[in-house]
C-alpha cells in the first residue's frame, strides 16, 4: 500500500504532465490536503505538570484583636439642680467652662426665701419673749407653792406653759434655721471640682426645684466608653487588659480594663455600652476625646494560610492539597474559622503537615500533576 506522501507525488506529477483537467486539479488537492492531515502514527500528546507554590501547613499561636473607637468620659457625673423654686437672676458659667467645688453657678431671686427668713426670725422673738414671761410665771408659782399661798393646779399649770414656751421657742428656731438654708440654696454651688458638660438654664427662666440645670464631670478618673456590637461578645476577648490611644495623636497612649458592662443593649444602635477604666490617663485625655481601644482574644493554635489559597467546592470553601507521594493536586473541603486581612483562618479540614497550593491552584483539576517549589528540575 502506497504511502499518502507518494500519492502526493504522483498527483503532483500528473498535473505538471497535464493529464488532469482544471476541476481535476481541484479534487485531486483536497485529497492531499486530506491526506496531509493523516498519519498513520500519531504520537499521543505530552501532559506538562502544572508549576505551583505550596506551604506545608503547621498550627501556630495567633491572637487576634479587635479595635474600637469611643469617647473619654468621666468616672463621675452628676445632675446640679436647684432645691428651691424661683426665677433665675444670674448664670455664670456656660458649658465647657471648668469650675472649683463650691464656686457659684447661678442665682435665684431671693426675694420670696427672705421673706420667709424674716418671718422665721421674728417668731424666734416672740418665743423669746413667750419664753422669759413663762419662766417668770414659773418661778413665781414656784415660791409660793413653797410657802402654802398658791394651789397645785397652778403650779402645775404654770409649768406647763414654761414647757410649751420652751418647745416654741426651739420650733421657731429650727424654722428660721430652715428659711436660712432655703435662702442659701438660691445661690447653686459646683459639688466639686470639674467641667461643665450641659447647661438647660437661662436666666429669667423660672425652674423647679430638683430640675436639671447643668451637669458636671467631676474632676478624677476617667472611663473611655465604648459602643460595642454583641456578635464580639462570643469571642474569647481578653478584658482584663485594653490597650487605649488617641485618635488625632497615636502617641499619647494608656492601659486599661474593662469596669462596666451594660446589661441592656441599646434599642437603636443594637450595640451594649462598654465603660473601660483608664489607668493613670494623660492631661491630653481630656473629656470628649476620641480614643481606639483595642483588645487581644487569647492566644489559640490555628492553621492561616494566604487569600489565594481559598478555592471552592461546589458552594463550599476547599483548599488544594499536594499527595507528596504521587504529586498529584486534590481538592479538599475545609471549614473557615475567621478571616483576616492577608489571611484566612482553618478551623477544620487539615491536619499538620500537608502541603497546600497557595499560588496556581485557580486552573488545576483533580489529580493534576504539580511541581512545586523545591522540586523543580
Amino acid at each position: 500500500m502506497k504511502h499518502h506522501s507518494e500519492i502526493q507525488t504522483e498527483i503532483v506529477k500528473t498535473a505538471r504532465n497535464g493529464k488532469l483537467t482544471g476541476s481535476n486539479v481541484l479534487a485531486a488537492a483536497l485529497v492531499a490536503i486530506a491526506l496531509s492531515g493523516c498519519n498513520d502514527h500519531t504520537a499521543a500528546p505530552v501532559t506538562r505538570a502544572a508549576i505551583v507554590r505550596t506551604e506545608v501547613v503547621q498550627p501556630r499561636d495567633r491572637q487576634a484583636s479587635v479595635t474600637l473607637t469611643g469617647e473619654i468620659q468621666a468616672r463621675f457625673r452628676a445632675d446640679l439642680s436647684f432645691r428651691v423654686s424661683g426665677r433665675v437672676l444670674a448664670r455664670y458659667v456656660d458649658v465647657g467652662a471648668r469650675v472649683q467645688a463650691g464656686e457659684v453657678l447661678a442665682l435665684l431671686d431671693p426675694a420670696e426665701q427672705q421673706a420667709d427668713v424674716d418671718a422665721a426670725t421674728a417668731a424666734v422673738l416672740a418665743g423669746e419673749s413667750q419664753l422669759r414671761v413663762a419662766r417668770a410665771t414659773f418661778e413665781r408659782q414656784k415660791a409660793l407653792i413653797a410657802s402654802g399661798y398658791t394651789t397645785r393646779t397652778v403650779y402645775d399649770q404654770a409649768q406647763e406653759g414654761l414647757r410649751t414656751a420652751e418647745g416654741a421657742l426651739e420650733a421657731a428656731k429650727a424654722e428660721l434655721g430652715t428659711s436660712k438654708d432655703a435662702l442659701g440654696f438660691t445661690a447653686l454651688r459646683a459639688e466639686a471640682t470639674g467641667v461643665v458638660t450641659a447647661r438647660n438654664l437661662e436666666v429669667g427662666q423660672v425652674v423647679q426645684a430638683a430640675q436639671p440645670v447643668f451637669s458636671l464631670a467631676q474632676d478624677g478618673e476617667r472611663d473611655a466608653v465604648f459602643d460595642v456590637y454583641e456578635s464580639l461578645f462570643f469571642g474569647d476577648l481578653d478584658d482584663s487588659h485594653v490597650s487605649l490611644a488617641l485618635v488625632y495623636d497615636a502617641g499619647v497612649t494608656a492601659n486599661g480594663h474593662v469596669r462596666e458592662v451594660s446589661p441592656a443593649i441599646d434599642a437603636k444602635s443594637a450595640t451594649i455600652r462598654v465603660k473601660v477604666a483608664i489607668q493613670d490617663p494623660s492631661a491630653a485625655m481630656t473629656l470628649g476625646s476620641a480614643v481606639a481601644g483595642t483588645v487581644k482574644a487569647k492566644a489559640q493554635r490555628q492553621i492561616a494560610l494566604p487569600w489565594s489559597a481559598l478555592a471552592a467546592a461546589g458552594s463550599k470553601p476547599a483548599v488544594w492539597t499536594v499527595d507528596p507521594a504521587t504529586k498529584t493536586a486534590a481538592l479538599k473541603p475545609v471549614t473557615i474559622g475567621g478571616y483576616e486581612a492577608r489571611e484566612v483562618l482553618i478551623k477544620a479540614g487539615l491536619k499538620p503537615g500537608e502541603r497546600v497550593v497557595i499560588d496556581g491552584g485557580k486552573l488545576l483539576s483533580v489529580g493534576q500533576a504539580v511541581t512545586y517549589e523545591g522540586d523543580r528540575s
